[in-house]
């Protein structure tokens, strides 16, 4: 059986429960959360749940096992997508926070991930009005992306974009 994964629309308007959801966890406490549970949590649930299972609610997230840039060894995190025609598109927002996250440095060692299930390659998106189009999306999505950008921007972090594309 082939592994699916959940189209998601990212012109499709959240839902008020998934708007206010997204507004909480921008919040100091929603940040705080994230990063203590939620970010060590979501990839053992799903995991274990073959991905129906994960703390992101209404978020749509799916699990990215990406392979240690230096170790080699299996890694997974829990990484919220949305599709963009025939890729799936993830942002590596880590919150807007000084540094990218590990899984990022691991797939530009390593492109070759599997994601929700499906063995894929990853492409750092580069052209910066192509990066504008997926912004509009990926705010669309989960609208704290904006307050990512800014934060990170702060810091001089420029937030990768990046496209998976099914292999074979």
């Amino acid at each position: 059986m082939t592994a699916r994964l959940k189209y998601v629309d990212p012109n499709r308007a959240p839902g008020k429960f998934s708007r206010a959801y997204a507004a909480f966890s921008n919040t100091r406490l929603g940040r705080f959360l994230s990063i203590r549970v939620v970010w060590k949590l979501d990839p053992l649930l799903m995991r274990a749940s073959r991905g129906r299972v994960g703390l992101d609610l209404t978020i749509p997230t799916a699990l990215l096992e990406t392979r240690g840039a230096r170790s080699g060894a299996l890694r997974r995190n829990a990484v919220i997508y949305f599709h963009d025609g025939d890729r799936v598109t993830i942002v590596a927002s880590k919150l807007g926070l000084p540094s990218h996250p590990a899984w990022f440095h691991n797939l530009r060692a390593n492109p070759d991930v599997t994601f929700g299930g499906i063995p894929m390659r990853a492409t750092v998106v580069g052209d910066e009005s192509e990066r504008e189009r997926l912004w509009a999306l990926a705010d669309n999505v989960f609208a704290p992306y904006a307050a990512y950008r800014v934060e990170a921007a702060r810091m001089n972090r420029t937030i990768p974009i990046v496209q998976l594309r099914e292999r074979g």
